[in-house]
């Protein structure tokens, strides 16, 4: 396509004008980066405080990708929902792996299977990528969501909706989960633990942005699943839905098998890459046609020593 291979990584970083990354710089490559230059990339501004605060010192022009906001426009650029549909689709071929069940009803000449009963926690793209998934692999599913108005696309899907009666605002105006209060989460562990109790299979995707990832699977609910069942907690990186659950580790809890993949894009990097590449690309064209549009303007978190976007 053009490109230069180089290997002195050193050098790249200080002699870009525009830098485009996958994941938020570490501080010595953020201390590389020449004054002026623009950064566009994942850079998780609510966690990483201190990244962006050196690259405001130095007059960077960083762009968040994951403040790229929600509307049609700009779909072909959202990162955070091309990623997420590869992090549910393999979720559910992991939670298969791992499982010692069949996912479809089978009839043998040994007997009828009945199928496998599958929870998804959180209906956002990541959730309903894994309930088709599931769906397709035979499973019986249900999904829960705080959000009261995914119900039909869960149902679109297959799947059956768990409706948990909430008497508070749950989203956001940008269409995200919001952190709900603590009587509205007891309420929905109430109401989920029969349905966790009888689940083969839980996959949780539950997260809230800037937040610490919600506690939704207690540990008197996985004392009480069958031995053999499976859990696997996408949100473990963001502090985990499920008790016991830890980034990058398999823990094993009353006989239940508790997963905590992270960057779970990377194990399939084929898709990955190319559809991250089309949004960065395209994001970087809109940007260079047109610096003053809501998208470049909103995702835009440090420009000329200052931090713009609260």
């Amino acid at each position: 396509a053009g490109a230069t291979v180089v290997s002195d990584t050193k050098a790249l970083w200080s002699s870009a004008d525009i830098l485009l990354k996958i994941n938020p710089p570490t501080e010595a490559e953020a201390n590389l980066l020449k004054r002026n230059a623009i950064l566009i990339g994942l850079l998780n501004p609510f966690v990483n405080q201190d990244i962006i605060g050196k690259l405001s010192e130095k007059g960077v022009t960083a762009f968040a990708l994951e403040l790229i906001p929600r509307i049609s426009r700009a779909q072909s650029m959202d990162v955070l929902s091309s990623q997420a549909s590869i992090a549910g689709y393999k979720a559910v071929l992991i939670a298969a792996m791992a499982s010692g069940k069949y996912f479809p009803m089978l009839t043998t000449a040994a007997g009828t299977i009945p199928p496998a009963k599958v929870l998804i926690i959180g209906a956002g793209v990541a959730g309903l990528q894994a309930i088709a998934t599931a769906r397709r692999l035979g499973a019986v599913v249900e999904a829960y969501d705080v959000r009261a108005e995914v119900r039909e696309q869960v149902q679109s899907l297959g799947a059956k909706y768990v409706s948990v009666d909430i008497q508070e605002e749950t989203a956001t105006q940008e269409g995200y989960a919001k952190e709900v209060s603590k009587a509205a989460q007891e309420k929905i562990q109430q109401t989920l633990t029969e349905h966790v109790k009888k689940s083969d299979i839980v996959i949780t995707t539950a997260q809230v942005p800037g937040k610490k990832a919600p506690r939704i699977i207690t540990e008197n609910m996985i004392a009480q699943m069958s031995a053999g069942s499976v859990i696997v907690d996408l949100a473990a990186e963001q502090g985990g839905n499920c008790a016991y659950s830890q980034p990058a580790k398999t823990v094993i809890q009353h006989g239940v098998t508790i997963l905590g993949p992270v960057n779970v894009p990377a194990s399939m990097p084929i898709h990955a890459s190319q559809m991250y590449a089309k949004n960065i690309s395209t994001f970087l064209k809109a940007l260079l046609e047109n610096g003053k549009d809501e998208i470049i303007q909103q995702s835009c978190v440090t420009r000329k020593k200052g931090e713009v976007n609260p």
